[in-house]
């Protein structure tokens, strides 16, 4: 007997490695015609679909139901953004008194989206926290005139809106910027920081001149151009339009494996499972959408090529827009696997812009980053894993980061399985423990192996194409814009080959009813063989080899960029004559060093001002400094110690703001941190008030997975400077956290479950 499927012809393949009968052979060969009818199908599917969305409009891909409560047209000044209105679905209740939360999707190349892409997302994440949710879209088409200002000014008025919408909200909306959002968010903040709470920076470069020549290639780009002229060129030929496809077809070009080979032999190889996602995620990245001239120059020449920015010097109108006036905490996400934003480009405008992390401190001002090791640039936006871990506890960690002391954070996740705590569910509820570990330049310094010295070269570049720039726009920019026309510009951007890939691969192509049909009956009689099949694997090595290959042309593409580059620029080249600008962290550092020697000398003269309160701060500040991290359930652990009844805190007599006054001792401590707990013998002038003050402190800091011994190098520290019985700041430690007990486990947690918030009045 033969079983179903095989056959007797022989017992062992005849070359090791292939099928071993010719039934095998055959069922490979069919799967892989069926697998390539339906791979063209789902291709006519995407040209529909390309087709479909501009006869719709081109609207935002949102997976939420909205509604448009103002648009930019309509402002004095109008703009092609507006802004939206996210409706809740019936399994996500919104509590309309809670934060609202803004989320702004990049403009850079393509449409709005990407942030409410699918329920996993910052939009989805944000809605089951139950925060009212807004997102800022755009058309595909910009305004006459429009300019970067005109969308900045429309986008502050957007976040008033949102605040006038939410009156019974006492905290300024968490405002989330991706990508080219990311800086614009961060401009807009420098010049209005009254509009906003936490500020969310998702995979935005930043520090457009920071990084490696192996983690981002790209920024070499504006070398190779000859600098900022060409984009100015290219939004002249448009009669003012500067084409998105454009933009789309740079970020193709950084990875020619997956844009030529990999994404289309995914589809082809998973077909049955990957169809849906592909044309998804197509649908997209192909719409292409316009800027003004004006904005892609302003762009290009303040950040892609000027890095104006990160380094102080960008205008508006006549105002600088420094990145120090951000008051309200910034979070910055950004990733190892990122090759178009990464974690230097992210993270090197701290450097640049406070020079010292104690400078930070001293200026009461919180930035925390986290790294995500190896998520690529769309996955931050789009990953379903990214958003069910780092984006939902940084949207349910609010609390905690704006009750952080001032300073430079890194946010570290670590999975609770296993793990025994104290009240775990009623301080952190939860999958995962955050902490917020210190971290210092140096830190971020480290994050770039191949330093800093570069970006010399870089200023170099600047300046070239400063010059090309004022050559063009006086003796070319006349003709060009004489001889340009809106009717030509059109016509040459719809034979694009992106857009033509799409538009002619549609149920319009000629052979497209006999590939209906052949999948059809591909779907009707679909034969598949397993992963294990010989013919299967074979497949699989080939597809690697040529991905291989592929990749092997892009790493020789870019070292021969970053070798020209290097030659023609650097200080042998054209840096012998259009001289590096001073470093800027250099200039950065001397500003910090006179801030903090200021600060420093005006808290001295108050040092030992204060009581008990303050006291159990300094204390609380010093002990966390020394472990090196801030717990998340150690500040909801010090938020139900508040609560206790105030004969337990001795001499807090009143209710105090812990919150300010932490943050207050922390610029102390910052700048003057062996002076600040000297002067704890004044501010605890009795032995009791020394001994309620250490328990309360190590009773927050020491909090897993017992109080058996609440010690740590500073509480050892105070103990014997402050002369005091060890034993009985361990007795009142363990007697502060039994008195928990009196408290609701509900008071701890940063809000109530979505379906048990109480129902507040929903705006119009």
């Amino acid at each position: 007997m033969v079983a179903p499927g095989k056959s007797n012809l022989a017992a062992e393949p005849a070359v090791p490695g292939w099928p071993a009968t010719f039934g095998e052979t055959a069922a490979y060969l069919e799967d892989a015609r069926q697998r390539s009818f339906l791979f063209l199908e789902t291709l006519l599917e995407r040209g529909n679909n390309y087709i479909e969305h501009l006869d719709q409009g081109t609207p935002p891909l949102l997976k939420f139901e909205h509604e448009v409560v103002l648009d930019g047209k309509e402002l004095p000044e109008p703009c092609n953004y507006a802004l939206l209105r996210l409706l809740p679905p019936a399994s996500m209740p919104v509590d309309w008194a809670s934060r609202p939360v803004v989320v702004v999707d990049p403009r850079a190349g393509h449409g709005p989206g990407i942030g409410g892409f699918k329920f996993d997302s910052e939009v989805g994440v944000a809605m089951h926290a139950g925060h009212p949710v807004y997102f800022v879209t755009f058309r595909p088409e910009p305004e006459e005139e429009q300019t970067l200002f005109t969308v900045m000014q429309a986008e502050a008025r957007f976040i008033e809106e949102v605040i006038a919408r939410h009156p019974q909200s006492q905290a300024r909306p968490v405002v989330i910027g991706n990508c080219q959002a990311g800086w614009a968010m961060m401009a807009l903040n420098a010049l209005r920081p009254e509009l906003f709470g936490p500020l969310m920076i998702m995979g935005a470069p930043v520090s457009y001149w920071a990084g490696s020549s192996k983690l981002n290639p790209m920024r070499y780009a504006g070398a190779s151009l000859g600098g900022s002229w060409l984009a100015s060129l290219s939004g002249d030929l448009g009669a003012d339009r500067f084409d998105g496809v454009h933009l789309v077809e740079n970020f193709e070009k950084l990875n020619p494996a997956n844009t030529w080979w990999n994404k289309y032999y995914n589809l082809w190889s998973s077909v049955d499972s990957e169809a849906q996602r592909f044309l998804e995620f197509e649908r997209w990245w192909g719409g292409y959408f316009r800027m003004t001239g004006s904005e892609i120059e302003s762009i290009v020449e303040n950040l892609f090529v000027g890095n104006r920015l990160a380094r102080g010097t960008m205008m508006a109108g006549d105002t600088p827009i420094d990145l120090r006036n951000i008051t309200a905490p910034i979070v910055v996400f950004a990733s190892w696997g990122d090759n178009i934003t990464p974690p230097p480009q992210a993270l090197n405008w701290i450097i640049d812009t406070w020079g010292d992390e104690r400078a930070i401190a001293a200026a009461g001002r919180t930035i925390i980053y986290v790294l995500h090791e190896s998520v690529g640039h769309l996955g931050i936006f789009v990953g379903g894993e990214v958003a069910r871990k780092e984006h939902d506890q940084l949207v349910t960690s609010l609390d905690m980061i704006e009750s952080l002391p001032p300073g430079l954070y890194e946010m570290k996740l670590e999975a609770k399985a296993g793990m025994e705590h104290l009240r775990w569910e009623q301080l952190e509820p939860g999958d995962y423990t955050v902490h917020y570990e210190h971290r210092t330049m140096g830190d971020i310094l480290a994050l770039n192996p191949e330093g800093r010295e570069e970006e010399a070269m870089f200023s170099t570049i600047g300046k070239v194409s400063e010059f090309n720039a004022a050559i063009y726009k006086t003796w070319l920019r006349p003709w060009v814009k004489l001889l340009a026309t809106r009717e030509a510009a059109d016509a040459m951007g719809k034979l694009n080959p992106l857009r033509m890939q799409r538009q002619l691969f549609s149920d319009s192509f000629a052979l497209a009813p006999l590939i209906r049909e052949q999948a059809r009956l591909a779907r009707e009689h679909r034969v598949q063989v397993a992963d294990d099949h010989p013919l299967r694997q074979i497949e699989k090595k080939v597809a690697a080899q040529i991905s291989d290959s592929l990749n092997r042309f892009r790493d020789q593409r870019d070292a021969h960029s970053v070798a020209s580059t290097r030659q023609v620029f650097g200080a042998t080249g054209l840096g012998a004559w259009f001289k590096p600008d001073p470093s800027d962290a250099e200039v950065a550092r001397e500003r910090a060093r006179q801030e903090i020697a200021d600060v420093r000398e005006a808290v001295l003269q108050q040092i030992s001002e204060g009581g008990f309160a303050e006291a159990v701060c300094r204390i609380v500040l010093a002990g966390m400094v020394s472990i090196g991290a801030f717990e998340r359930r150690s500040f909801r652990l010090a938020r139900l110690l508040a609560q206790l009844p105030t004969q337990s805190r001795h001499g807090a007599s009143e209710q105090l703001d812990w919150v300010r006054l932490l943050k207050e001792q922390a610029r102390i401590t910052a700048v003057a941190p062996v002076e600040a707990l000297n002067a704890l013998e004044h501010m605890l002038p009795t032995s009791a008030s020394r001994e309620s003050a250490l328990a309360v402190a190590a009773a927050v800091m020491m909090i897993e997975p017992t109080l058996a011994h609440p010690r740590s190098e500073i509480i050892e520290f105070l103990i014997d400077t402050l002369q005091v019985d060890p034993q009985r700041v361990i007795d009142l430690a363990l007697k502060l956290t039994g008195s928990l007990e009196k408290v609701p486990p509900s008071a701890a947690k940063p809000k109530a479950a979505a379906g048990q918030r109480a129902k507040a009045k929903r705006p119009r």
